[in-house]
């Protein structure tokens, strides 16, 4: 009991971004539920959500539909200015190489993601995007909170997608060899 209220004294996170971040693996359970990916982001700008959405890849069939791009399109329309200066981003994964560099270039003050993606990670995973200082825009970063449930519920996902892969495979199978559940028998050629 010491031990976890020492850990929480000690967390780089607020009970404010706790808030937040619940917020958005609630938002990224709606994408999984949708068949989306669940990966969720959301732009808080002060101390309200301001923009709040999951990945839309798979029903929009676009590859740059993440949940990150979709949220500083949303919040710089909101704000009327691309510069998001004043805003914090959070997300449920690691952002990829391609939402790093959204969001270095919508100045995001700062980035608070959940678990690691070690395909595509721009935070370190794969790639540091940000690791050399740039000359205009420093952003702060913080990862790892809820990383358990943030990379269960990708976990989750991806098994549930794979067994609803499996089915289909098999009953395709029993539709092309038929039905039978017997021994396949043989005729004799003499």
């Amino acid at each position: 009991m010491i031990v976890q209220n020492l850990s929480t004294i000690f967390s780089p996170f607020s009970s404010v971004d706790f808030n937040y971040m619940k917020r958005v693996l609630e938002k990224a359970q709606e994408g999984f539920e949708r068949g989306e990916i669940p990966i969720a982001a959301a732009i808080v700008y002060q101390n309200c959500i301001i923009a709040l959405e999951h990945n839309w890849v798979e029903k929009r069939q676009i590859a740059t539909a993440h949940a990150e791009m979709l949220v500083i399109e949303k919040a710089s329309a909101i704000l009327g200015d691309w510069r998001l200066t004043e805003c914090t981003l959070y997300s449920s994964l690691e952002p990829c190489i391609m939402c790093m560099g959204a969001i270095m270039q919508a100045r995001v003050k700062r980035l608070v993601w959940g678990a690691k993606d070690i395909r595509l990670g721009g935070c370190g995973s794969f790639l540091h995007v940000a690791a050399q200082a740039h000359p205009m825009h420093q952003i702060k970063i913080s990862s790892g909170l809820f990383e358990k449930e943030a990379g269960d519920l990708l976990i989750n996902f991806f098994q549930k997608r794979r067994r609803e892969r499996d089915k289909r495979e098999c009953e395709g199978d029993k539709r092309e060899f038929g039905a039978s559940t017997g021994p396949v028998s043989q005729a004799s050629t003499s």
